[in-house]
């Protein structure tokens, strides 16, 4: 599980859900109307800018960034040393014994067992990452749209708000509810837009470049295994994906 993005979430609503009820009653600030203009309102502006399955899709992926686990590049750069090591002295075919961590090393594993050529090898790879990279960039436009689309829906019902309230003049008593009610709506865009959708918008472009460079690594790697390149020189080819501090750090030990 991804700590900081459930501790960012829950984390960003209990602040203000806290102080909602410390302020006064919590009841004040729920509003069906409101509520419904917001998030549906919301959701159909959405839709009109991507398709269903691409819209519901997102929130697959989102639902992912709860889930991810960053890889470990060092540990993954010594699993796959070890490998070269193990291709260099029992052949390509001694690897189908080996139970790579990364699923992505594994299915490139197997591929090189099935005795494919480095282009196939590499087309196959780079398409999968490719793949996998538009996914998380196609997700994070869509919650950007809701994070873009939310405020104005809130301002939208503000407006409808103020439109009945002043409809209303002639009762002094319904003007502040009015106002109180009218405000929700932007109250919940805001908060629709800045602690949820735009946040995980963000999170999805960073699990897309975490992804892309992990198995960017891995297809080098395995290249570089399926050429019988020394162990040595693969290691120190792929200490290049690594932060230059941590290079370092191998570098003295």
């Amino acid at each position: 599980m991804d700590l900081a993005t459930i501790l960012g979430l829950f984390g960003a609503f209990g602040i203000v859900i806290a102080a909602m009820i410390l302020g006064g009653s919590g009841g004040m600030f729920f509003n069906v109307p409101s509520l419904l203009i917001v998030i549906v309102g919301t959701i159909f502006a959405v839709l009109m800018k991507f398709t269903v399955k691409q819209f519901f899709g997102a929130f697959k992926v989102a639902g992912k960034s709860f889930k991810f686990q960053s890889t470990d590049l060092n540990a993954l750069i010594d699993e796959v040393v070890e490998l070269a090591d193990t291709a260099r002295k029992g052949g390509l075919l001694a690897l189908e014994e080996k139970e790579p961590s990364h699923p992505f090393l594994e299915q490139g594993i197997q591929l090189l067992v099935d005795g494919h050529d480095p282009s196939v090898v590499k087309v196959m790879l780079t398409k999968d990452m490719k793949l996998s990279v538009s996914r998380h960039e196609l997700g994070a436009k869509i919650f950007s749209a809701i994070g873009d689309v939310a405020p104005a829906m809130g301002m939208i019902g503000t407006l409808v708000g103020l439109v009945q309230m002043l409809a209303n003049m002639s009762d002094p008593k319904s003007i502040g509810p009015a106002m109180a009610v009218a405000l929700l709506t932007t109250l919940y865009g805001a908060m629709i837009a800045n602690m949820l959708a735009l946040p995980l918008a963000d999170k999805l472009s960073l699990r897309r470049d975490e992804e892309a460079l992990t198995k960017s690594l891995i297809i080098d790697a395995l290249l570089a295994i399926q050429e019988g390149q020394n162990p040595r020189v693969i290691s120190s080819m792929l200490r290049n994906y690594l932060p230059s501090s941590s290079r370092e750090v191998e570098e003295s030990e």
